[in-house]
């Protein structure tokens, strides 16, 4: 039976679930978070150390600003909302990605937040904010350069955003599409990969607990035999 210590989860079709349904896109961004508290209440369940969410990307700048502005309002409500309860239980949070580019309170909000539960070890969410894996990877490469270090894997992995956090075991993508998205290239290199056809808000604990069931059941051979 292999061990979980990682999943990590790319939570697609918020905004088709609210067209789907009737009404806007935001709509399905809001009722995405009631996935995210099943699920991190499931990987508790689970005795899963670290969950790891693809929230916003570096791509999705592209959309339109009015979505955008409401995606980083939304964080910030989850953020007062729910980091006294993350404290309370043992939950730490963790925000990997580029978050310079954020306005300073939110900027502010997510620091202290980290701050607030970085003692907390029941298990660690590594929120992905302004993430994308190219850049992760470039920034890596050039701290290596700057600090004149020798470029190989140890030093790539110990300048990444997640070089305290082991490799994702599990990558969910929900939605139905069948991609990547820049999300954790390298750290995936031996994750096994589960494709789920159902938007993000449509998944639920059952489904969680069936492909943790067989990610259980899969003979893993990094390259042997």
């Amino acid at each position: 039976m292999n061990p979980v210590k990682h999943v990590a989860i790319i939570m697609d079709g918020n905004g088709r679930w609210g067209i789907k349904h009737k009404k806007s896109r935001n709509f399905g961004h809001r009722a995405g978070l009631n996935t995210v508290e099943r699920i991190i209440k499931s990987t508790i369940k689970n005795k899963i150390n670290h969950l790891t969410l693809y929230a916003f990307s570096t791509e999705n700048w592209k959309r339109p600003k009015k979505e955008i502005k409401f995606l980083l309002n939304l964080l910030d409500s989850f953020i007062d909302q729910k980091i006294h309860e993350f404290n309370k239980n043992n939950i730490k949070l963790k925000i990997i990605g580029n978050i310079s580019i954020f306005h300073n309170k939110l900027k502010k909000k997510l620091k202290k937040s980290e701050q607030l539960t970085k003692k907390n070890n029941k298990l660690q969410v590594n929120l992905a904010l302004n993430y994308g894996s190219k850049s992760e990877l470039i920034n890596s490469f050039k701290k290596i350069n700057k600090n004149k270090q020798n470029i190989n894997i140890k030093n790539i992995e110990k300048n990444l955003y997640t070089s305290t956090i082991p490799d994702p075991d599990i990558l969910i993508r929900t939605g139905n599409t069948n991609r990547l998205s820049n999300f954790l290239l390298w750290q995936m290199a031996y994750s096994e990969i589960f494709f789920e056809k159902k938007l993000w808000p449509d998944f639920n604990e059952n489904d969680y607990n069936v492909i943790l069931k067989k990610f259980r059941k899969i003979k893993r051979n990094y390259g042997n035999i």
